[in-house]
């Protein structure tokens, strides 16, 4: 008998899904279906609103700019308020790449600047200089005083600046981060996670995973630990990719 159901909203997955980010959604479910926790996955496309509560999490990825912008457009048009109260009662959300930039106040797109959905304080700009592009490791801190490393791959012309105030997901060990020069990377706000960090991401960062299925199913206690001797040897992997 199940112990409880994880439901995703996957946004946009026909249009934000170039960066393997299926393989984020296979690797959640797998690991609530190892622990008898049910899975239910749906989408939410162009010209339809969002219910708040009809998601534990909600999840969007990395597009083309042509892409972006539609989902841009339609995200402040149709989905902004939910997506506010998902985070304003402290939900969970994990925007990846282009949908992290997304979240933020503004996006620059050539001589055009797209809405954000305004759930971090954060702008997206375009400057002179080359993509960033590579392996990336950075420093998190997700428990009080627990610290570990998130592990994955950066591919961006955008350079994200985050508002006073606006807690960086983590420290820059290894790579680029949001713009290059500040050592920041990512933004976070309680379960509200955006990151430029995919390949996909959770494959690699198992644990980060958990944490967000926990945060999710709003768990006190921590999920039934499982045998991820090849998770930790793909996290390794992904370690010594970024030479950390």
């Amino acid at each position: 008998m199940a112990e409880t159901t994880l439901r995703v909203c996957a946004l946009y997955p026909d249009l934000m899904n170039i960066y393997a980010d299926r393989g984020n959604l296979l690797l959640l479910e797998r690991r609530c279906r190892w622990r008898g926790i049910e899975f239910e996955l749906w989408s939410s496309g162009l010209g339809q609103r969002l219910d708040p509560n009809d998601a534990d999490l909600f999840y969007i990825g990395g597009g083309q700019d042509r892409d972006q912008e539609r989902c841009a457009v339609d995200l402040a048009e149709h989905k902004r308020d939910a997506l506010q109260e998902v985070a304003a009662r402290g939900g969970a959300i994990l925007a990846v790449c282009g949908g992290y930039q997304l979240l933020g106040r503004s996006y620059q797109l050539g001589d055009q600047v797209l809405p954000g959905i305004g759930l971090f304080d954060a702008v997206t700009v375009r400057e002179e200089g080359p993509r960033l592009i590579g392996n990336v490791a950075i420093e998190v801190e997700l428990r009080p005083g627990e610290r570990r490393v998130l592990a994955g791959f950066e591919n961006h012309g955008g350079r994200t600046y985050l508002g006073e105030g606006t807690t960086p997901l983590g420290r820059v060990m290894k790579g680029h981060g949001n713009n290059g020069s500040d050592g920041h990377e990512g933004a976070r706000d309680r379960g509200v996670i955006g990151t430029y960090l995919h390949g996909p991401l959770l494959p690699k960062n198992a644990w980060f995973a958990d944490w967000l299925i926990e945060t999710a199913l709003r768990r006190e206690r921590p999920l039934k630990p499982l045998d991820d001797e090849l998770e930790a040897t793909a996290h390794a992997d992904a370690r010594r990719a970024a030479g950390v």
